[in-house]
């Protein structure tokens, strides 16, 4: 299924497909606060339809991860990073797709705190 998402003012927006059954929320110093669902998805099933110039970047730790989100509102749609085998995965949050039944999936906790 492909879904449409975007940041809260619309400038960031995108395009993923995939069958997400399963949400992840983590503990960790970021995603505790920033309260993201997260479901991954191969690079190629990503397509960035627009934004890419509103678009910042922030890394911390062991900066593995690239956590993009909008200059203007601040709302993170997505990250990019690797799966253990190389392949550039991205990081969706499940909060900014359109029409997206988050109640429908399963949510998995993970204790991002002793990374």
């Amino acid at each position: 299924m492909k879904y449409s998402g975007s940041c809260h003012c619309g400038a960031v927006r995108f395009e993923v497909e995939g069958n997400f059954q399963e949400g992840m929320t983590c503990n960790c110093s970021m995603c505790g606060r920033k309260g993201t669902v997260l479901t991954f998805a191969p690079e190629t099933s990503f397509t960035l339809l627009s934004g890419a110039d509103k678009l910042t970047d922030y890394q911390f730790g062991k900066k593995n991860i690239h956590h993009t989100f909008c200059k203007i509102c601040g709302v993170t749609g997505f990250a990019t990073g690797k799966a253990p085998n190389g392949d550039v995965m991205k990081a969706i949050n499940l909060r900014c797709l359109e029409n997206f039944p988050l109640e429908s999936v399963k949510m998995n906790h993970v204790n991002g705190k002793d990374f």
